[in-house]
């Protein structure tokens, strides 16, 4: 009877984990199957309007025309602005967080809130950069205002990834380091750092992800409805990708005559985000690689 029991048992469990990794498998799948399906949505629908002249000319005839130069420009500078605020502070905050602070009831409130300001809308971002940064500083709407309203909105992002990053040394580097008698920022830049930067990366992947295609915090900071030129100093005005898609789908006035525009904007806007990832991606492996070395 126990040996009928225990495979009773066994066939039990084993049904279980099909049921659970088919249902893993078919969630992956599922995940999978929209991403292609919105991908080639988009690029069915935006290739034809790809062209030399719509990637390298200003928008001409009330934005019906011509190309998005500027946005593009525009979304980089935005971007690379983002991340140049968000990285350094992000980090200094999970070196603080993990190696510094005496973990206790306010560090636990400190990342509840980081953890809560990673929900907040975008939105609220920008009403924050529109009243401090455009008005009480006086930036104006700017590159400047924009890039740092962008840069705290990837904040908690960054803070997060990098605490996990941090946190994934294994404790014996440190001690080994210590015990050698290494000074503790020494250690930390030397040898703690240098071991985490690739998961350092993989947040600030994230975080430029969702630089890129916000367009509550420009809207309110940053982005202007039309420009020709591009941006002679931080404090310009600029067009950007994702608020340049809301104007020709939404508060344009040729909306019909501007879809095919539409969509190739959002293509060339994926097709960055996609390459400025694929670029980080390419040097966390290489950072990896060396490690591994």
């Amino acid at each position: 009877m126990k040996v009928e029991n225990q495979k009773s048992y066994i066939k039990w469990r084993y049904f279980k984990q099909t049921i659970f990794f088919g249902v893993v498998r078919l969630s992956a799948l599922i995940i999978t199957a929209a991403l292609i399906g919105i991908l080639t949505y988009i690029f069915f629908h935006g290739f034809r309007a790809i062209s030399w002249d719509f990637l390298t000319l200003p928008p001409t005839d009330s934005m019906t025309a011509g190309g998005i130069m500027p946005a593009i420009v525009g979304t980089l500078y935005l971007t690379i602005g983002a991340i140049s605020v968000a990285l350094p502070l992000g980090v200094v905050s999970a070196i603080y967080l993990t190696e510094y602070a005496k973990q206790g009831r306010w560090i636990r409130i400190i990342r509840i809130g980081v953890n809560c300001l990673a929900g907040v809308p975008s939105v609220v971002f920008g009403l924050f950069g529109l009243g401090f940064f455009v008005v009480f500083l006086k930036f104006g709407s700017s590159i400047l205002a924009g890039s740092l309203t962008l840069g705290i909105l990837i904040l908690p992002t960054v803070i997060g990834a990098s605490e996990e990053a941090l946190k994934s040394v294994p404790q014996t580097f440190r001690e080994a380091s210590l015990a050698l008698g290494v000074s503790k920022w020494s250690t930390i830049a030397r040898i703690v750092l240098p071991s985490a930067l690739p998961g350092i990366l993989t947040g600030s992947i994230l975080g430029v992800g969702r630089a890129a295609g916000e367009t509550a915090p420009i809207m309110f900071t940053a982005a202007a409805f039309f420009t020709a030129s591009l941006p002679k100093s931080i404090f310009d005005e600029v067009m950007a990708l994702p608020y340049h898609i809301y104007v020709l789908a939404t508060a344009g006035t040729h909306i019909e005559q501007t879809r095919s525009l539409q969509y190739g904007t959002v293509l060339v806007l994926v097709g960055l985000v996609l390459g400025i990832d694929l670029i980080a991606i390419l040097i966390r492996s290489s950072m990896r690689r060396k490690k591994r070395w």
